[in-house]
């Protein structure tokens, strides 16, 4: 009887532990990388080495507005990916444009938003041939973009005359470094971006057919979804805000040239890698972006201020995204062995 009992106990204790285990993987899963960002910011607001510099207004404040232009080279990325289409040539398309809008307003003599519009322009042009060549030629958009990006940065060498382009207007540099209400005004327009971006993801029919090709390609094919048509924008939209990205670069920097774009690539997908880790699992998304460049972007913070060398920032690109992504492929698998034996 006692062990008739005990066994009626276990069954219907056993239930609700192994639920309450499943939830808290999926919270894991789901927010794992958030609860880190925040146990980082705590850890380095509270300890000696950083404590005084780190939790202040100003040290904040520059984070975010350092991180805009990323943050928008990272959005541009996050774009074709989302059909699983590679765009290599983001930072190269900021370097360019950012040539384009120096010039325009430099030599040319032409108004700061016909430069900033060139800017855009130009970018979305680019974005264009690449979108016809990987959707319409069907090449492999990684080829083809790093191509791209390495004619891009012939290109822009040849027309900056291997030199730095100075002395653009100060109503555009007080844009890039000024702050309105106490906040940088780069943070205004990359959070506008983020919101349009994100409402043209999740809200609009160009949004869902996206993520229908990236989910199932063969799929839309059958359904009759425009596939070619609907990649070939996601590069023109990729092109254009990599564009907005090289006139943000040239209003914080005030000045132009042609290396300048290349070191945002790397760190851009980092941050779309680490995002797609976190809070949709497996999808890439505009809030997991922007947890991922936030999250790369405190930890580097704070580890500079502890006296960190040169080396840990790449070696901490890196190695964030390697283990994000063994994390949470290992609680996928865990989740999805328990619904089996389930």
């Amino acid at each position: 009887m006692t062990s008739h009992d005990g066994q009626s106990v276990t069954r219907a204790v056993s239930p609700g532990i192994e639920g309450r285990h499943t939830a808290l993987l999926r919270v894991a899963e789901r927010f794992g990388l958030v609860i880190l960002l925040a146990a980082v910011a705590a850890y380095f607001a509270i300890t000696p080495a950083t404590s005084a510099t780190f939790p202040t207004t100003s040290n904040f404040r520059n984070i975010v507005a350092n991180e805009s232009v990323l943050i928008l080279v990272a959005l541009a990325a996050l774009i074709p990916l989302v059909a699983h289409r590679f765009d290599l040539s983001v930072g190269a398309i900021v370097a360019l444009t950012s040539i384009a809008a120096a010039k325009a307003t430099t030599s040319m003599g032409l108004p700061i938003l016909v430069g900033i519009g060139l800017a855009v322009g130009t970018g979305a042009i680019i974005g264009l041939a690449n979108g016809v060549l990987v959707a319409y030629c069907r090449a492999n958009s990684l080829v083809i973009t790093l191509g791209m990006a390495t004619l891009l940065g012939g290109v822009a060498a040849s027309w900056s005359g291997y030199q730095t382009i100075v002395g653009v207007p100060e109503a555009l540099t007080n844009f890039g470094n000024g702050l309105w209400l106490g906040v940088p005004r780069p943070v205004v327009l990359v959070v506008a971006v983020a919101l349009g971006v994100s409402f043209l993801l999740g809200l609009t029919v160009f949004g869902r057919r996206l993520l229908s090709v990236g989910v199932n390609e063969s799929a839309a094919h059958l359904v009759g979804l425009p596939v070619q048509r609907t990649v070939a924008l996601s590069f023109v939209a990729s092109g254009a805000l990599a564009g907005l990205a090289g006139a943000l670069l040239l209003a914080r920097t005030g000045s132009a040239a042609s290396g300048v774009g290349v070191g945002y690539l790397l760190p851009a997908l980092a941050a779309i890698f680490l995002g797609s880790t976190t809070i949709r699992p497996g999808r890439y998304t505009v809030a997991g972006t922007l947890v991922g460049v936030f999250f790369v972007a405190i930890s580097i913070n704070g580890l500079t201020l502890a006296g960190a060398a040169d080396w840990v920032e790449p070696v901490f690109n890196g190695g964030a995204v390697i283990v994000a992504v063994a994390v949470s492929s290992l609680l996928t698998h865990r989740r999805l062995t328990g619904a089996t034996r389930r």
